[in-house]
C-alpha cells in the first residue's frame, strides 16, 4: 500500500544490546565476590570488544541526521536516501548467521580481525564517496563487516570470561557501552554534520576502527571448533537468501507499500528459503543449524522475546522521532538530546541488569523488563499535538530502562548452558533476532501508521491531528504485542523449567 511522505524512513534504532551469556543459575548458587574480579588483561579485552561494539552501536545513528545533507551533496533524491540504510542493514542482517558459524570452525579472533578490517576500508570508502553509487557500495561493505564483527566480537565475550558473576559484569558492561554508542551516535550525527559535515561521520568511524584493530591482535588469544566440520553450504544459502530476501522486502515496503511486485516476490521468496532452510537442516549431517538447539525451549522462546523487544522499541523511537520532529516541530538535533537522556537511563539500567538477574532470575527480569516496556509504550498514547515533550520522555526512558533488561535477560535465557564450542552460533542466533527485529518492527508498523494517516488526512483532519492519530493507533499495537508476548514467553519459560525438574 502506498505510504505516506511522511514517513520517510529514517530509522533509529533502539540500542544494540549485548547478547548475554547464562547467568541465571549464579541466583541459586552465591559466588564469593573475588570469583567476579577481572584481571588487567581481562579487562582490556572487555574494552577492546565493548570498543567494536561500540563502533557498530554509532554507525546504526550516526547518519540518520546527516542523510539530508548527504543527499544534496552526492545527487540522491529522497527516494534513494532509504539505500543508506538498507544497504547496511541488508548484509549485517543476512549474514551474521553464517559469519558466526564460519567463526566457530575456523577462528573467531581471525573472522574478527578480518571483520575490522573490512568495516575500517568501507568506512574510508563511505567517506571518499564521490557518487550515490560509491557511497552506497561502502554502505553494504560496512554492513558485511557488521556482520563479521558482531557474533564473533560477542562470542569472543563469552568464551574469555566464564559462565556467571564475571560473564554478567563484562555483558553489564558492554550492554551500557552499545547503548551509550548509539546515543552518542544521535547526538554526535548532528553536532558533526553541522560543524564539519557529513562525511566526518564516516571519517569517525574509520579512525575508530584503526585504533581498534591496531590493538586487537595483541590482546586477543585465538579460539575455535575442537573439530573442523565441513560448511552446511545448502543450509547457509538458504537462510541467508531467506534474509536478504526478508529484510529487502521489509525495508522496501516502508517506502513504496507491500502492493510493489519485486516486494511481494522477495517477500515470498524470503519465507520460502526459510522454510527450506529448515528442511534442509533436518537432513543435513553438519548442519548451520543445530535444531536440537532451536528445539531448546530457552532457546526459542528467548529468541522470540528478543525479537519481539528489538522490533517493538526500534519503532517506538522511530514514531516518537517522527512525533517530535512533525507534530511539535522540534529541530533533529534538539530529538537527538531529548533521546539523550533515554540513553543516559538504558546506560544505568545496563549496571544494574546482572544485579536485577541475580535476584530475580532471568526469566523473571526479562517479564518485567518486557512489561515496563509494553506499559509505558501505552502510556504514550497520552501525547498531544500542542503539548506532549515530557511524556515522550519520561515514556520512552523508562519503557527502555524495561527493554533492555529485556535484551539482556533475553540473552542469558538464549544462550544458557550452550558449550563453547558453539557459542559463535548461539550468539549468532541472538544477534540474527536483534537485526531481523530491528528490521521488520518499522517498515510493519510505520505502514499501519501511514495508512491510519491517509484515512485520517482524506477525511479532511488537520496533518498535525492525523499524524499523532495515527502514530498512537502504531503506539498501541506495538504496547499490545509486546506484552501479549511477554506472557506466551514467561508461560513458555515456565514449561521448560518445569519438564526439567520433571
Amino acid at each position: 500500500m502506498p505510504t505516506d511522505t511522511s514517513l520517510r524512513p529514517e530509522p533509529r534504532p533502539a540500542a544494540p544490546a549485548a547478547p548475554p551469556a547464562p547467568a541465571a543459575a549464579t541466583a541459586a548458587t552465591p559466588t564469593p565476590p573475588a570469583a567476579a574480579r577481572m584481571t588487567t588483561r581481562a579487562k582490556l579485552i572487555l574494552l577492546l570488544l565493548c570498543a567494536a561494539q561500540f563502533i557498530i552501536a554509532l554507525d546504526f545513528s550516526i547518519l540518520n541526521v546527516a542523510l539530508p545533507v548527504l543527499g544534496k551533496d552526492l545527487g540522491m533524491g529522497q527516494a534513494d536516501l532509504q539505500w543508506a540504510v538498507t544497504a547496511f542493514a541488508l548484509p549485517s542482517g543476512g549474514f551474521l548467521l553464517l559469519f558466526g558459524r564460519i567463526a566457530d570452525l575456523f577462528g573467531r579472533r581471525k573472522l574478527f580481525l578480518i571483520g575490522l578490517a573490512l568495516f575500517t576500508a568501507a568506512s574510508v570508502l563511505a567517506a571518499l564517496a564521490w557518487s550515490p553509487a560509491s557511497f552506497l557500495a561502502g554502505r553494504a561493505l560496512q554492513g558485511l563487516g557488521a556482520a563479521v564483527i558482531v557474533p564473533t566480537g560477542m562470542s569472543l565475550l563469552t568464551t574469555t570470561f566464564a559462565e556467571g558473576p564475571q560473564r554478567e559484569r563484562a555483558l553489564g558492561i558492554s550492554g551500557t557501552v552499545l547503548s551509550m554508542g548509539f546515543t552518542i551516535g544521535m547526538v554526535l550525527g548532528g553536532v558533526m554534520t553541522e560543524a564539519l559535515g557529513w562525511r566526518s561521520t564516516m571519517g569517525l568511524l574509520s579512525l575508530t576502527g584503526v585504533a581498534v584493530l591496531a590493538t586487537a591482535p595483541v590482546l586477543l588469544s585465538e579460539s575455535r571448533h575442537p573439530e573442523r566440520p565441513r560448511i552446511d553450504v545448502p543450509g547457509a544459502v538458504t537462510v541467508t537468501g531467506g534474509l536478504l530476501a526478508l529484510i529487502y522486502a521489509l525495508s522496501t515496503a516502508v517506502e513504496e507499500g507491500f502492493g510493489r511486485p519485486d516486494v511481494i516476490v522477495t517477500l515470498l521468496a524470503g519465507v520460502a528459503l526459510l522454510v527450506a532452510f529448515v528442511v534442509v537442516e533436518s537432513r543435513a549431517a553438519q548442519p548451520l543449524v543445530s535444531l536440537p538447539m532451536l528445539r531448546r525451549r530457552t532457546v526459542a522462546w528467548g529468541n522470540l522475546a528478543g525479537l519481539t523487544t528489538f522490533a517493538m522499541m526500534s519503532t517506538v523511537i522511530f514514531l516518537l522521532t517522527l512525533y517530535l520532529q512533525e507534530v511539535l516541530r522540534l529541530s533533529a538535533f534538539e530529538t537527538g538530546l531529548l533521546f539523550g537522556v533515554q540513553g543516559v537511563v538504558s546506560a544505568i539500567a545496563g549496571i544494574v541488569a546482572p544485579k536485577v538477574i541475580g535476584r530475580l532470575g532471568a526469566r523473571r527480569t526479562l517479564l518485567v523488563g518486557m512489561l515496563l516496556q509494553a506499559g509505558f509504550t501505552a502510556a504514550l498514547l497520552g501525547l498531544g499535538t500542542g503539548s506532549g515533550m515530557w511524556l515522550a520522555l519520561i515514556g520512552v526512558t523508562v519503557a527502555s530502562l524495561g527493554h533492555l533488561w529485556a535484551i539482556i535477560s533475553y540473552g542469558v535465557t538464549a544462550t544458557s548452558g550452550v558449550p563453547d564450542a558453539e557459542q559463535g552460533l548461539a550468539t549468532g542466533l541472538v544477534t540474527s533476532s536483534q537485526q531481523v527485529g530491528i528490521t521488520i518492527g518499522i517498515p510493519l508498523l510505520s505502514a499501519v501508521a501511514a495508512a491510519h494517516i491517509g484515512s485520517l488526512r482524506a477525511d479532511g483532519t488537520g496533518f498535525a491531528d492525523a499524524t499523532l492519530g495515527g502514530i498512537k493507533l502504531a503506539l498501541g499495537l506495538d504496547a499490545a504485542l509486546v506484552a501479549v508476548v511477554a506472557v506466551l514467553v514467561t508461560f513458555g519459560l515456565r514449561t521448560a523449567r518445569g519438564a526439567r525438574r520433571g
